[in-house]
């Protein structure tokens, strides 16, 4: 448990410090990330995962890459694993809402990073730095229905879930819920 001061920082967002972990570190995701970045959205498990019905074409990532860095109201992570510094997938603070001191959060990550801690190491670094560093109160994330394994990691990460929204996502000739999670500012967190 911690408390917190109240302030809102917004200098880390805008200048996101690189985060690290044993297994995976953040770093500031950018257009030297393009070719990391269009492998997995290629994967098809990923963008069933994410919900992802768009079709990019790479000049189309890497304008999205080239447009990242310094936002002052969202922190773009690209999570790559610290032994090589592989490109594993991306994890993104957005939303901001100031008065609040709220954000909304998202993770990608390739197949090749599925089942190895990755992703909940980087969930649990992005939290930290949120809650922590920025100074937020609130996280909150949308999570697929058939996606239990994200559910554990989310849970595993001190998120709750508070709500279903249904038939929120039309997948493979039907429709599924979502379930709404957040982590606040005082819940225990795990590891």
């Amino acid at each position: 448990m911690w408390s917190s001061t109240g302030v809102l920082d917004l200098a880390p967002l805008r200048d996101q410090p690189e985060l690290t972990g044993d297994r995976v570190t953040l770093r500031q995701l950018d257009e030297t990330f393009l070719d990391g970045a269009w492998r997995v959205l290629q994967d098809p498990e990923t963008t069933r995962l994410t919900g992802t019905h768009g079709v990019f074409t790479r000049d189309q990532v890497r304008a999205y890459l080239k447009g990242r860095p310094g936002a002052p109201d969202r922190a773009d992570y690209a999570v790559v694993r610290t032994a090589d510094g592989e490109y594993l997938g991306e994890v993104v603070l957005m939303d901001l809402d100031e008065g609040n001191r709220s954000m909304n959060f998202r993770i990608a990550l390739g197949g090749h990073a599925f089942g190895r801690g990755y992703g909940t190491e980087a969930v649990r670094l992005i939290v930290a730095f949120g809650l922590d560093v920025v100074g937020l109160h609130r996280i909150g994330l949308e999570v697929y229905d058939f996606n239990p394994r994200a559910l554990r990691v989310y849970e595993k990460c001190g998120f709750v879930r508070e709500g279903v929204l249904r038939d929120a996502l039309w997948w493979d000739g039907e429709w599924h819920d979502a379930f709404q999670m957040s982590v606040i500012e005082g819940d225990p967190r795990l590891g």
